[in-house]
């Protein structure tokens, strides 16, 4: 017999979104435009080459530190060539860069469909690309079932290994407690695992849980490499050979093996799309995140206070004892009928004018290591901003193009599915073009929710309901007490699909936003099966002020404090949807929960919640 929930969610099909990315527009002269309409200078005549690099590289390639993109095209609009600086020779042909940052993942599935569905709304058809990390080129090649990048043909031009950043106090804490400098992923799940958890550790305050983040597989660099290196740790630790070399099909599918890696995976708290937010996630402190996988670089950018948030201690790199791998964000020409011999020449030129000592010192700079020897490792590659040169000491062989493939498809099934409440204002305040496009951006928020996840609806006006699938009606509920929740029988319940429940809503009454909040908490907490870890989390979307709660907003802060206490934590997510929304109260409701207050007008509120949707 089922065991009877609280109230009941609904089981949502996953829909992945790919942004439309592609370049466009012919050279008209000395002039170009990339795309986001800026204007690029080239020199007359020039080939053109169009380029694709991963977000981190553009601090170097056209951000603060350096502009080696400008650069590079400025030398032959002076006439010069830009590897020797001397005056062009006769016949030698000048060369101009369009380059644009994407997310390593979402080109590469581009490139993909550029060769085996042209029509698809996202179609990449670069000259040169540069992921982070060369697992994606083989990716490329193995789903597109071609020869498009040539590996050994594509070298590298800026080193960063993938760390865990841990705040330094717990992982001297985790040090202390296991008697050793060698941490790995047996000793965060030690964490996880203890009685008391961090309190084991002495490490002071309520919070006992662990806080672990990292982002999409299908879409960041870090995040593929991560759950990679967490197969590996669960293979070794499941094989009888703990000295094996490289991950193999068999072990990928092994249930065991994908069952350890749940595990690691249980110390999610929640997941995001991209590495850019996680950054200025984590900067938040302990209280937000105990660690998240990053590039090393990118925990060098915290540490230098680039963050809107400054670190209150020193993240440390943790170079995982079970091994990691390093990102050489190589430079890829493919083989296609898009890319001419000229614009190939071209790209080498270009390739070889990055690795040259000038560029380098600039990708040091920014918190890679460079790969010209002529460059050596130095500042800001120290201990004093949390890295060791020296590491890491143990390197990951890559798997083939299938394993890895495998990983990746298998992330779905092994990574923290989650429970989502979506609580939507439908009071007065919403009437006309407000409550039609909260409904479009609450579909927008559906479509992004992986089918492992359950959501339910909460809606509140004067009062706040939750709706009920097996009674297919929305069920007030008491604020005085949870006899009401005790009517929303069953996990098992209807089948109706929660958009029409959205695209039926009306608007009229007042506003509880402070009672919606602390009843959608205790219903979550509620539902929970002890048996059943998954991330728990409430999306408030309100465009104005509480007019009618009985409770206060000390209370809901109150309450959200006391589920901080759990091991599974409730999460609320508040989005401040148009210009009279409270953001004082929601900015307090967020900080009491370590996240931040989303900002949603009308016009990007869609944009907001397919960011929040990452999230699980």
């Amino acid at each position: 017999m089922l065991k009877q929930k609280r109230w009941l969610f609904l089981l949502l099909p996953l829909s992945f979104m790919l942004a439309c990315s592609s370049f466009g527009g012919d050279s008209g002269g000395l002039t170009l435009e990339d795309e986001e309409g800026n204007d690029v200078q080239c020199a007359s005549g020039a080939v053109e080459i169009e380029m694709v690099y991963a977000p981190e590289s553009e601090l170097y390639l056209d951000g603060e530190v350096y502009d080696a993109i400008n650069r590079f095209n400025q030398a032959y609009i002076d006439g010069n060539n830009p590897l020797t600086g001397e005056p062009l020779a006769d016949g030698e042909q000048a060369i101009c860069v369009r380059g644009k940052p994407g997310s390593s993942g979402q080109i590469a599935q581009g490139i993909i469909n550029a060769f085996i569905a042209p029509n698809n709304a996202n179609v990449v058809k670069p000259t040169l690309f540069s992921p982070s990390v060369s697992h994606w080129l083989a990716l490329v090649n193995y789903q597109s079932g071609r020869q498009v990048f040539d590996l050994a043909d594509s070298p590298p031009t800026a080193l960063a290994p993938v760390v865990m950043a841990i705040w330094e106090s717990r992982l001297q804490a985790i040090q202390e407690k296991e008697g050793t400098e060698d941490v790995g992923w047996e000793e965060l799940l030690n964490v996880l695992n203890s009685p008391n958890g961090w309190a084991d550790y002495n490490i002071p305050g309520n919070r006992t849980t662990v806080y672990y983040g990292h982002t999409d597989p299908f879409i960041s660099s870090t995040a593929l490499s991560t759950l990679i290196a967490e197969f590996y740790a669960s293979a070794r630790q499941n094989s009888d050979d703990p000295n094996f070399r490289r991950l193999t099909l068999e072990q990928v599918n092994d249930p065991d093996v994908q069952q350890g890696v749940r595990n690691i995976e249980e110390l999610i708290r929640h997941y995001s799309s991209r590495t850019t937010e996680f950054k200025e996630y984590i900067a938040q402190g302990p209280s937000y995140l105990d660690f998240v996988a990053l590039e090393e670089n990118d925990l060098i950018f915290i540490n230098q206070g680039k963050t809107s948030y400054q670190p209150p201690e020193t993240l440390v790199a943790l170079y995982p004892k079970e091994g990691t791998f390093w990102h050489e964000h190589p430079y890829a020409i493919p083989e296609a009928d898009w890319v001419t011999d000229e614009q190939r020449a071209a790209a080498k030129v270009f390739t070889e004018y990055v690795r040259g000592e000038e560029v380098q010192r600039k990708v040091l700079e920014s918190g890679f290591r460079p790969v010209n020897p002529g460059v050596p490792v130095d500042y800001p590659i120290s201990s004093e901003l949390g890295v060791d040169p020296n590491q890491p000491s143990t390197v990951l062989e890559v798997p083939d193009p299938e394993v890895v493939a495998q990983v990746q498809s298998s992330w779905q099934f092994v990574k923290k599915q989650a429970d989502v409440l979506l609580v939507m204002d439908t009071s007065g305040s919403m009437q006309g073009d407000k409550i039609e496009q909260a409904k479009t951006a609450a579909a927008a928020f559906l479509d992004g929710m992986p089918a492992q996840n359950r959501v339910g609806l909460v809606i509140f006006d004067s009062q706040p309901r939750v709706y009920d699938f097996n009674t297919s009606s929305f069920i007030y509920i008491d604020p005085n007490s949870m006899e009401s929740v005790e009517a929303l029988v069953s996990f098992e319940g209807g089948q109706n699909n929660i958009r029409d429940q959205v695209t039926a809503l009306e608007v009229g009454g007042d506003t509880s936003l402070y009672d919606a909040i602390e009843q959608s908490i205790k219903l979550l907490t509620a539902s929970r099966d002890t048996e059943d870890d998954r991330i728990q989390s409430i999306v408030v979307l309100s465009d104005g002020q509480d007019t009618s709660s009985l409770s206060s907003l000390q209370e809901v802060v109150e309450v959200i404090n006391t589920s901080k206490e759990d091991r599974n934590p409730v999460i609320v997510i508040p989005v401040a949807y148009g210009g009279d929304a409270d953001i004082n109260a929601l900015n307090n409701i967020a900080r009491s929960s370590a996240t931040r207050v989303q900002s949603g007008d009308p016009e990007n509120i869609q944009q907001v919640l397919e960011i929040i949707s990452s999230y699980f």
